[in-house]
C-alpha cells in the first residue's frame, strides 16, 4: 500500500520502520524543516523494550544510551533523602531510572536511520492543510501546494495533533484532557561541567506549594533541567507558545523555593531549547475513521508522569504495523484497524487509569514533602522498587504480540 504518516516522532518513525520492512510504500511528512532530533532524556520500559529488541536496535542504542545510575531525592539543603539505583541486572522491573535511557533526539536519528534504509521517505518543512476521502483513497493537500493521493493516512503528529481534530469535526471538543489544577512542565539544558567524582545521577528536589524541580546528566558538559508544578497562575496558563512568557512565569512560580532553585532559574533565562507541557492525556472512543488512523500521542497520550509516553509509541505502532501486515484484501486492510485498536487499547486503559483523576499527587507542604522524604528513604534502604509501583510499567493480563511476518526479516 501507499501510505502517509503525518510526524517524525518516535511514533511515525516507528510505524515507518515496520511498514517499510514489510514492503509498503511509505512517506512520512515533518513540519520541521529538518528531522526534530532533539528533546531530553527518555527510556524505555516492559513491552517498548522487547519492540526495540524486535527492531534489532539494541546494540546501537546501547552505545547512544545515557549513563545515569539512578535516583537521589534531595531535600532544601541538598542532603541525600534516598537513593533509588537504576536495575541493571537484566531481570525483574525497572526503577525510576531504567536500564534503557537515552536522549529523545539520538532514539528519533536511530529509528530515523533504520527506516530509510528499509525505504521509507521523508517530506520536512510542510504540512497536511487538508484531506479527504475519494474513491478508495485518501486525497491529502500539503501546505506547498502539493496534492497526492494514499491508502492509508497516519496521524503521528503529537498530542496536539491536527489529524486528530480534523478527524472530530469543528464542532466537537478536543480530546485532550489536562490533569486537574493546572499541571505545568519546562525542560531545558544548560551548561555545567561535571565535577572530578560525580555520579550520572538524577537529582530529585520538592518544594512547598506543589512546585518540583529535577536535574540530569547524560555528558561532561550540560546537564538536563526539569520544572514542574501544579499552578492555577493565569500567567502561565494564557503564555501559550509564547517562550519568553512562560520563563516568565516560571520564575515567578520557582523563587525561593529552595536548594539550586535559584540558580537553576537564572540558567533558564538563558536557555535556548526551552519547551513548556501543559500535562493532560488523550482519549478516543475510536482511533480510526475510514482510511485515517492514529498512532501515539495523537491516539493515547498518557501523560509524562506515567513513565510510558515513549514505550505507548513504540508498542502501539508495532501492533498497528503488524495488524496492517497480516491484512489480505480490502476486507481484511479496514478490519486490520480496528483489530489494531482491540488488541491495543486493553494497553492504553491499564496505563491511563487514573492518571486523569490523580493530577500530579505530590505533597504540597512542609510537613508533607518532609513525610513524602521519610517514607522514600526507608523505601531506598529496604531496596524496594518504588518506581515500578508508582510508574505505570506493569500492564497486567496483557501480552506483545507476536508477528511472524515482521519477524522473517
Amino acid at each position: 500500500m501507499k501510505i502517509l504518516i503525518s510526524g517524525g516522532g518516535i511514533a511515525g518513525t516507528s510505524l515507518a520502520f515496520w511498514l517499510s520492512k514489510l514492503g509498503h510504500h511509505v512517506t512520512v511528512v515533518e513540519r520541521f524543516p529538518t528531522l526534530r532530533a532533539t528533546g531530553l532524556q527518555i527510556d524505555l520500559r516492559g513491552h517498548g523494550i522487547e519492540v526495540m529488541k524486535r527492531m534489532g536496535l539494541e546494540p546501537k542504542f546501547r552505545h547512544m544510551s545515557v549513563p545515569e545510575q539512578g535516583l537521589q531525592i534531595v531535600n532544601k539543603s541538598g542532603k541525600r533523602r534516598a537513593y533509588f539505583p537504576a536495575n541493571t541486572s537484566g531481570k525483574g522491573k525497572q526503577n525510576f531510572t531504567t536500564d534503557y535511557e537515552i536522549m529523545r533526539g539520538d532514539l528519533c536519528r536511530l529509528i530515523y536511520d533504520a527506516s530509510t534504509k528499509h525505504g521509507a521517505k521523508y517530506i520536512f518543512g510542510t504540512v497536511i492543510e487538508k484531506f479527504e476521502e475519494r474513491n478508495g483513497q485518501v486525497e491529502v493537500h500539503f501546505a506547498d501546494g502539493r496534492t497526492d493521493k494514499f491508502d492509508l493516512l497516519v496521524g503521528a503528529d503529537g498530542v496536539r495533533s491536527s489529524i486528530r481534530k480534523t478527524l472530530l469535526g469543528p464542532d466537537v471538543q478536543d480530546a485532550f484532557y489536562p490533569l486537574p489544577g493546572g499541571v505545568y512542565t519546562g525542560y531545558f539544558t544548560t551548561p555545567q561541567p561535571i565535577k572530578k567524582g560525580e555520579e550520572y545521577l538524577a537529582t530529585l528536589y520538592m518544594s512547598p506549594g506543589n512546585r518540583g524541580i529535577m536535574t540530569r546528566r547524560h555528558d561532561e558538559h550540560n546537564i538536563q533541567v526539569y520544572i514542574g508544578c501544579t499552578s492555577n497562575s493565569d500567567k502561565l496558563r494564557d503564555a501559550r507558545g509564547d517562550v519568553k512568557k512562560q520563563k516568565d512565569a516560571f520564575k515567578d512560580i520557582f523563587r525561593g523555593a529552595g536548594w539550586r532553585t535559584d540558580d537553576l532559574i537564572k540558567a533558564l533565562e538563558n536557555s535556548t531549547d526551552f519547551y513548556c507541557e501543559h500535562m493532560g492525556l488523550v482519549r478516543l472512543d475510536s482511533w480510526s475513521r475510514g482510511r485515517v488512523v492514529l498512532v501515539g500521542d495523537a491516539a493515547y497520550c498518557p501523560t509524562a508522569n506515567t513513565g510510558m509516553g515513549t514505550t505507548s509509541a513504540i508498542v502501539g505502532a508495532y501492533v498497528l504495523a503488524g495488524e496492517i501486515g497480516k491484512a489480505d484484501g480490502e476486507k481484511d486492510f479496514r478490519m486490520a484497524l480496528e483489530v489494531y485498536e482491540n488488541k491495543f487499547r486493553p494497553f492504553m486503559d491499564k496505563v491511563q487509569k487514573g492518571v486523569e483523576k490523580g493530577g500530579m499527587s505530590t505533597p504540597s507542604s512542609s510537613i508533607g514533602i518532609a513525610a513524602f522524604n521519610l517514607f522514600m528513604g526507608v523505601a531506598s534502604l529496604l531496596h524496594i522498587n518504588i518506581g515500578a509501583w508508582l510508574l505505570k510499567e506493569t500492564v497486567k493480563g496483557w501480552s506483545l504480540p507476536e508477528y511472524g511476518e515482521m519477524g522473517k526479516f
